[in-house]
């Protein structure tokens, strides 16, 4: 037998051991809202989520009028941030915001103290409300004052068997939890679709809560939209179980084809 002969068989037994590793995953568990319906069907929608401001929140307080000299009295971190942004050049995306992110800080009572009207209640208001609130207080100083506020720490984590895992931040009010699959680039092959992990704070405990994604209901799902501070946890299905294991069982066999191959080759 020639050192090709062997060459070629040892390929085999790798090729042949790797093909062992991959395991078949059906189309189904990987298909989402899927439906018994054969034609069209229609479900109705979740309610919209509109969160309300909590202690400990950060807020963005942005004001404007017919007056940029009187406006930016009242906008002064917008002075900070344009300072550190003209510090040099910054790499941002959509969910990656600057590493310090200035605003007001909600405190225990549930305000903020902002410039000249001083401090504010905006607890449990939404951010409109808040907005409004705040809008009415400048009239006395302001000629048609607009007033944006937005929360600043709307952020979620996704882990387990997603492209991207990590800690976003949300810069709108509301996000779905497809909308945050895709920010993280979708499950992989490899999770489990059908019971997907919604980790959350209510009422100062913290719930645990399953969704299945390939089920159109899960549109009508309380969990449907995410909401401050979630954790998405994507778990791993049994093909990566049953491929981690093969992987250990089979490493070794690989290791010893690929020693075998060396030892050979060195005799000729």
């Amino acid at each position: 037998m020639n050192l090709r002969k062997i060459r070629a068989q040892a390929v085999y037994l790798v090729i042949g051991v790797c093909a062992c590793l991959s395991s078949c995953i059906s189309s189904k568990e990987l298909a989402l809202y899927q439906s018994d319906a054969a034609g069209k069907d229609t479900i109705a929608l979740a309610p919209r989520y509109i969160p309300t401001i909590k202690a400990g929140d950060v807020l963005s307080v942005q004001v404007s009028s017919l007056s940029p000299e009187a406006t930016a009295f009242f906008n002064p971190y917008a002075t900070i941030t344009m300072a550190e942004r003209a510090g040099g050049p910054q790499t941002t995306t959509p969910t990656t915001p600057l590493p310090y992110t200035p605003g007001y800080l909600v405190n225990e009572e549930g305000k903020i103290e902002l410039p000249l009207i001083g401090p504010q209640t905006v607890l449990g208001l939404t951010n409109t409300q808040a907005a409004a609130q705040i809008r009415q207080k400048l009239l006395e100083y302001l000629k048609e004052p607009t007033v944006n506020v937005r929360n600043l720490n709307f952020q979620i984590a996704i882990s387990g068997e997603v492209a991207r895992p990590s800690l976003f931040s949300i810069p709108n009010e509301q996000i779905s939890l497809p909308a945050a699959l895709g920010l993280a680039g979708d499950i992989t092959i490899y999770g489990r679709r059908d019971n997907v992990l919604i980790i959350r704070e209510e009422n100062g405990q913290r719930t645990f809560n399953r969704v299945d994604l390939t089920k159109r209901d899960m549109f009508k799902s309380p969990y449907y939209y995410l909401r401050p501070n979630d954790v998405v946890y994507v778990e791993p299905g049994k093909a990566r179980v049953a491929n981690a294991d093969r992987t250990y069982q089979t490493l070794p066999i690989i290791l010893s084809a690929l020693s075998f191959i060396a030892i050979i080759a060195s005799r000729f």
